[in-house]
């Protein structure tokens, strides 16, 4: 989702549209900060993306720091998501659903305790 907005930021550069640039009354973010550094965020969306596409590869490699990525990436979203309301809402409901699916992956039906024995 990130990396399609960063794909975006050089085709705006060329048709020389400014992305902080937004009409008066268009909030794209909940916060002014995030609206009036807009072409930044899209740089920086297109880092996102390519850090959980590094992951993902990892992750379909079986390779450990593959994971670690994108728990990382997904924790990260997650904390983030309430910065970047409303479009914050969707991106982390898919991280929220991309971390459940890599824990249970990873730990399945482990149980965080044994059962106690019985003493017979």
């Amino acid at each position: 989702m990130e990396g399609l907005v960063a794909l975006a930021l050089p085709v705006l550069l060329i048709l020389d549209v400014a992305p902080d640039d937004l009409p008066t009354g268009i909030h794209v973010f909940a916060l002014p900060y995030l609206d009036d550094n807009l072409g930044l965020m899209m740089f920086m969306g297109g880092v996102f993306g390519a850090l959980r596409t590094i992951g993902a590869i990892g992750v379909l490699r079986n390779r450990q720091w593959g994971f670690a990525l994108s728990l990382v990436n997904c924790a990260v979203t997650l904390v983030l998501m309430i910065f970047m309301l409303p479009a914050g809402v969707a991106d982390g409901l898919l991280s929220g659903g991309a971390l459940l699916l890599l824990l249970l992956g990873r730990f399945g039906r482990a149980e965080i305790l044994p059962e106690p024995r019985q003493v017979a």
